[in-house]
């Protein structure tokens, strides 16, 4: 590989969210390179994240209680001891964060100020700055990885390739935005890349968010599981932005409503919780009526002054000439979480040697079939912090020496993996709308039929070289296949041919690389509710 520049490390982080950060500062004497697609502290959903964090902290709540909650939402999917171990140990982790210098919201007396929000049956979320809770872990975190000497950043740099040798993940292949190679080789690399929201066309994900991460570990054989199962969030602002503003689930917890455009609330009709029914839930009521050639708008003109609770959604509303206070605001769902990924342990073990993931990417089992809201932000701090700890009491290991013949499923190519600079963006667009169609909100056999046989069609016209539109096209594939697979409705995946559940899946849908284990041979996921 003569004129590649390469480098040596610990370990390998891919991905600067939540996640990755909190995996990188609990390795503790790793030698780390952490790659990232945009600047340090600033790309990703971690920094958009609004809702907060949820932990069982108030004097009426326990992990019993939350991990209850958890699995209702997760509609029979979640798997028992990963809610478990997660909603025991958040509170460890909101505590350690303090001490780092995290600055959560507090009542005066100077206990957390927790909100409630959908499928909650407690106040148990902790926010952080009213509505920028994800800015400020992203700050807290990104100042104690810049004070470590153990790490090193670089910026700019997306992950195009794993590099495989004798049976395990031995480093990875980078391209720069000016198109230059490197290949950095470690004892682990950790996937901590987020989600797929961008292979819709409807989304608050931002650009980073096409499903690297997930299709990188398809390329070398990794399982994978609950594809089918897409969050969208219910109340997107409809506008000209792109990704679409969220309006975060706590303006619902602190008393909105959503009305159509004659003015009348329709969510106590639809579910018991009303408005903080489970967001998929939430989703397919506001889809049915735009569906109908109606609108549907969010009201807070009744929570008063929001700029001191609500900053971000202030802020968000300004650039379209709307004052929450005031104006009725347009909503429509839109991707928004993946609950899919690489199937994890509880310290980011895949099911190839030297390959964890941790966060968005991952697949713990702890959101099942829907995941509850605000449970993200505490699964990445867990996991990611685990993942970080088991490596950092492993022996060293020293790092594979990656031969000019090693195996990898694809070399980079002279062409930018970017799509906004490589000339895709009309292809990506296509693709979008595809999944959009097919395999949004609702779903049928055959939408999704039309969808794979679209994107059979735009996989045979344009062959990407190795970067985001490739892993864009691979992802799109696995959920479409996964979703058709699922004839029943459960959680966010509801088929509109099908609208019921059934036992018989109560099952978890596994990928092997780009196959599909059949059903029949699948353990039953333990579930939870």
């Amino acid at each position: 590989m003569g004129g590649v520049q390469s480098l040596r490390t610990d370990l390998i982080v891919v991905g600067a969210g939540i996640a990755g950060m909190s995996a990188a500062l609990h390795a503790s004497g790793r030698r780390v390179v952490m790659l990232t697609k945009a600047a340090f502290g600033a790309g990703g959903a971690s920094p958009l994240a609004q809702g907060g964090v949820a932990v069982a902290l108030g004097p009426m709540d326990s992990p019993e209680i939350h991990m209850a909650d958890t699995g209702a939402a997760g509609a029979g999917l979640c798997h028992e001891e990963v809610v478990r171990v997660i909603t025991n140990e958040g509170p460890a982790r909101i505590a350690e964060l303090v001490e780092w210098g995290a600055l959560f919201d507090r009542r005066p007396s100077g206990i957390f100020q927790l909100g409630r929000e959908g499928a909650h049956s407690m106040d148990r979320v902790a926010h952080a700055m009213g509505d920028a809770t994800g800015a400020e872990l992203v700050r807290t975190l990104a100042s104690a990885i810049m004070r470590s000497s153990r790490v090193e950043i670089l910026e700019h740099h997306m992950v195009v390739d794993l590099l495989f040798e004798w049976g395990r993940v031995v480093g990875v292949v980078a391209i720069t935005r000016e198109g230059r190679p490197l290949v950095v080789t470690a004892a682990e690399v950790i996937l901590a890349t987020g989600g797929v929201g961008q292979i819709f066309a409807h989304t608050t994900n931002p650009v980073e968010a096409t499903g690297d991460g997930l299709a990188l570990a398809a390329g070398v054989g990794a399982r994978s599981a609950g594809l089918e199962f897409v969050q969208f969030h219910p109340t997107a602002l409809v506008g000209p932005d792109l990704p679409m503003a969220l309006l975060t689930e706590a303006l619902r917890g602190e008393g909105a409503v959503l009305v159509d455009d004659r003015g009348e609330r329709f969510m106590p009709a639809e579910h018991v919780l009303a408005e903080l029914a489970p967001r998929d839930i939430v989703a397919r009521a506001i889809a049915v009526r735009r569906r109908l050639g109606r609108k549907v708008l969010l009201d807070a003109t009744g929570l008063g002054s929001l700029e001191s609770r609500f900053p971000t959604v202030v802020e968000l509303c300004a650039r379209q000439g709307l004052d929450p206070s005031q104006d009725l605001l347009p909503v429509s769902p839109a991707a928004h979480y993946h609950m899919g990924g690489v199937v994890t342990d509880l310290e980011g073990r895949t099911s190839v040697p030297g390959l964890r993931a941790c966060g968005e990417v991952a697949f713990t089992g702890m959101h099942g079939a829907n995941r509850l809201a605000s449970n993200s932000l505490l699964e990445a701090l867990v996991v990611g912090a685990r993942c970080g700890e088991d490596l950092a009491h492993e022996s060293h290991q020293t790092p594979v020496a990656v031969n000019d013949g090693h195996k990898h499923s694809n070399f980079p190519l002279a062409d930018s993996p970017w799509i906004d600079d490589g000339g895709n963006t009309t292809v990506a667009d296509e693709l979008r709308w595809i999944m959009e169609a097919g395999a949004g909100v609702e779903r049928t056999q055959g939408s999704l039929k039309v969808a794979r046989e679209q994107l059979h069609d735009l996989r045979r016209r344009v062959v990407p070289q190795p970067g985001e539109l490739a892993h864009m096209m691979r992802v799109a594939n696995l959920i479409l296949k996964a979703a058709e697979t699922r004839t029943e409705s459960r959680g966010a995946h509801f088929r509109a041919d099908v609208p019921w559940s059934s036992r018989c899946w109560l099952q978890d849908l596994v990928f092997e690389g780009d196959l599909l284990i059949p059903p029949h041979v699948v353990q039953p996921a333990a579930a939870v509710g």
